[in-house]
């Protein structure tokens, strides 16, 4: 199966992307600046999702271009072409691009490496492609100390939407070889590192959000029962779950 099991049309996806700024803007941003992002850029990204990146490229750079299959949580952004398209079948919306950028998207599409290309030949010489994706496998549990009952519940609910993920096509291991593949596409200068956070605000709206978003499939598969998954999403009240890692890794076109 490769049906999104995030699906942006959910009514958790707009606490989701709250949640994911919360945990990964000033990462993402700090990339901007090591790379230079600023005045005269043109800037695409990919798979927006919601509005907190096109509103980090647009305080920096003159032109963003901010796509998605499903718009609807981009609305309308000042100095930010707002435009539906899906990455892996449409034709390529430009050429000659400074800065293409893709956060927690290509992982979830089975023709990865084959879109890395097309972006790659998306840039202008000299151009960069930026890449952030969570590896779920580098730490795959949600409380690494674990002292109450609760935590280990947690823990297991996290290897089960992990394992969600992986049904749906999801590599969740494809963090860890962005360096390489970036290498492959013929890009030079590559910077990589990787962020583990185990306590933040919003923590637990994300981790609320996804659970209840694959409810049905972890009950359908008798990864947990309705009881253990109500337990555990009343527990986030008082607990946060650690974040799951996220790569940052970028690359020049010669």
């Amino acid at each position: 199966m490769t049906e999104y099991i995030l699906d942006n049309r959910a009514a958790q996806a707009g606490s989701r992307f709250g949640a994911l700024s919360e945990l990964f803007d000033a990462t993402t941003d700090r990339h901007f600046a090591a790379i230079g992002v600023g005045p005269g850029w043109r800037c695409w990204e990919v798979g927006a999702g919601g509005p907190a990146v096109p509103r980090l490229l647009a305080a920096r750079a003159e032109q963003v271009l901010a796509t998605d299959l499903d718009t609807r949580w981009l609305g309308d952004l000042d100095g930010v072409e707002v435009r539906q398209h899906d990455v892996a079948r449409d034709e390529l919306p430009g050429t000659g691009f400074d800065l293409i950028h893709a956060r927690l998207v290509l992982t979830h599409i089975p023709e990865r490496e084959d879109v890395l290309r097309r972006l790659v030949s998306a840039l202008r010489p000299g151009g960069w492609l930026f890449i952030e994706d969570v590896d779920a496998a580098l730490h795959p549990a949600a409380f690494l100390d674990p002292q109450e009952e609760v935590h280990h519940l947690g823990n297991r609910m996290r290897e089960a939407f992990v394992k969600l993920l992986d049904q749906r096509g999801v590599d969740t291991a494809w963090g860890r070889k962005l360096p390489r593949v970036l290498r492959e596409c013929g890009l030079v200068d590559i910077v990589c590192d990787g962020r583990v956070t185990l306590e933040y605000p919003g923590g637990a709206e994300l981790e609320r959000a996804n659970i209840e978003q694959v409810r049905d499939g972890l009950i359908a598969q008798g990864f947990a029962t309705a009881e253990e998954i109500d337990t555990y999403l009343a527990a986030l009240d008082r607990i946060t779950p650690a974040g799951p890692p996220l790569v940052s890794a970028y690359g020049r076109k010669p």
